[in-house]
């Protein structure tokens, strides 16, 4: 384990120089990973290690859309790919995949299946630090342990595929085998991590659902909406609003903040942009940090847990989020994004091929 120093705060971090997949395949060899769930982490996950030279086998429900899914990917019924209950009883360790809210309805079955001296699994700390309301409180003589990879399963395997990675966050609830360590890392390395960093279960859901809402999805959702809608009352065109609101974000300013930071961005920019820029970051930073507030308090009660897990327990839940998705879908903001995605260069040289 490193030392790195991280804008003068120094913080443990595993790289794959220190940890390398041999090691960690060594570590492992004797231990069956059961991936339970194959929705959106599931996937990544269970192909990466497949790729990689784990012992893995998949749990889910038949006769479902992902259960055919796996199948699709090459997972084969009866040699490594089972129902939940028979994939947990072979499993040493079980990743426990499944959403939120399936964690909570499938937790009696993982449950009775979980055997002294397994490991548990996740992604997420949502079931754990939340146990007063999931009812997920694991057995005392189980590893818990936790690799968040900070992307979708489907970034996690692209990237994978690509030769690159996805940094994680680790953590450890419960150490009953005195190898917890040693096995959260080997999972980490073994799923693709570029690097893990590491946290606890609280820390991770905390960070976790302030980003989603905030900054990650949907305060970037609400900047899009405002600015896209003050343009368009304003006399501008959809496509020039878009452009200027979502494209040149996406497709130019955001990939070099990524390579080089939001400081190059800045001192490599127009002296206009510049100037502008700098008169104003801290104008919207102040008027969002009391809605960041807010939304951390409500983090931390438990209260968007709260909200989540009921929301999931209503009947007609999915028609609801459908028709949510739908709005978001086909608001002009989006439908003007639809237009313009079609008109990238490369995705007319594609069309053009097609003819």
């Amino acid at each position: 384990m490193a030392k790195i120093n991280f804008g003068g705060v120094e913080e443990n971090v595993v790289t794959r120089d220190e940890f390398p997949l041999d090691k960690a395949r060594e570590t492992l060899k004797d231990e069956t990973i059961a991936i339970i769930g194959y929705g959106v982490q599931g996937p990544g996950q269970a192909l990466n290690l497949k790729d990689n030279g784990f012992n893995v086998i998949v749990g889910q429900r038949k006769d479902s859309k992902t259960w055919d899914k796996a199948v699709a990917d090459g997972w084969v019924e009866g040699v490594d790919l089972f129902d939940i209950a028979e994939a947990c009883q072979k499993g040493t360790i079980i990743q426990y995949l499944l959403s939120d809210a399936g964690q909570i309805a499938v937790w009696p079955t993982v449950k009775e299946n979980l055997s002294a001296g397994d490991a548990l699994y996740f992604s997420h700390g949502f079931g754990v630090t939340y146990k007063e309301q999931t009812g997920i409180i694991p057995p005392d003589d189980v590893d818990v342990i936790l690799v968040a990879p900070k992307g979708s399963g489907t970034s996690l395997r692209r990237l994978f595929l690509a030769g690159s990675g996805l940094n994680s966050s680790y953590a450890i609830f419960q150490d009953a085998t005195g190898r917890a360590w040693e096995r959260v890392i080997s999972l980490g390395i073994g799923v693709g991590s570029g690097y893990l960093f590491e946290t606890d279960f609280k820390k991770e859901v905390f960070s976790d659902l302030t980003g989603e809402r905030g900054s990650l999805m949907g305060a970037i959702q609400g900047l899009f909406a405002a600015q896209y809608d003050l343009l368009r009352k304003r006399g501008h065109s959809p496509s020039e609003a878009f452009n200027e609101t979502v494209e040149e974000a996406t497709q130019s300013l955001y990939p070099l903040v990524a390579e080089n930071g939001m400081d190059w961005m800045y001192a490599n920019c127009s002296t206009t942009a510049q100037r502008g820029a700098l008169d104003w970051w801290k104008k919207f930073r102040d008027a969002v940090a009391p809605v960041f507030e807010d939304l951390y308090d409500s983090v931390s009660s438990g209260n968007e847990a709260k909200i989540t897990i009921e929301a999931n327990r209503k009947a007609d839940y999915r028609s609801g989020l459908n028709q949510e998705l739908d709005e978001l879908k086909n608001s002009e903001m989006w439908q003007a994004g639809k237009a313009v995605r079609k008109l990238r260069p490369e995705n007319a040289e594609v069309e053009s091929l097609q003819d």
